[in-house]
């Protein structure tokens, strides 16, 4: 959506890349093996951000009926600041109402507020600490949910959210059109 960037389903062939951005984004990073089973997993839904056919970024989610749970999002650490991570977050929700998720939870770190910030941004509300859970350093992990996703006000600032999110992408490609010619 922003000037660029492509999303799509995970594939074997991006494992290297994806595993190059987990190391850089996480203490203790899943697997490879991991990340194999879970495309392969029909309750997962895995997709990646691309930039000129390169990995920029990833995220994974869980479908099982009507409740999904975003299992990880990481970008790139050059590539931050340019909504990738939103967009992403936005691909997840989608995928998880359209597959009939009513509700969608996430454990984030508490000294992750960025992250915070664009969960709340999306409808995310704190319902729990759990205490000690990230095995690197003891941090607690925020539980947030989303308890309706298919509560009309909820539907309709998640519409708007997405119009602001490809006007943007539209603006940022029309100025590079503008500074390229």
């Amino acid at each position: 959506m922003i000037q660029g960037v492509t999303i799509e389903r995970m594939k074997p062939s991006d494992m290297p890349k994806v595993m190059e951005i987990e190391k850089q984004c996480f203490a203790t990073p899943w697997h490879e093996s991991a990340y194999l089973t879970e495309l392969s997993n029909r309750s997962a839904y895995y997709i990646v951000a691309k930039i000129g056919g390169r990995v920029v970024g990833y995220a994974g989610l869980w479908i099982i009926m009507e409740e999904s749970h975003i299992t990880t999002i990481g970008v790139d650490p050059l590539e931050r600041g340019k909504k990738i991570g939103e967009q992403l977050l936005v691909a997840m929700l989608e995928e998880a109402m359209d597959r009939g998720a009513r509700r969608v939870t996430l454990e984030v770190r508490e000294s992750n507020t960025v992250a915070q910030n664009l969960y709340r941004k999306y409808g995310f509300t704190p319902a729990a600490i759990r205490r000690g859970y990230y095995t690197d350093n003891n941090e607690n992990a925020i539980v947030m949910w989303i308890n309706n996703m298919f509560d009309p006000d909820y539907r309709a600032k998640f519409e708007s959210f997405k119009e602001i999110l490809q006007k943007e992408a539209e603006d940022s490609e029309a100025t590079a059109e503008v500074e390229f010619h």
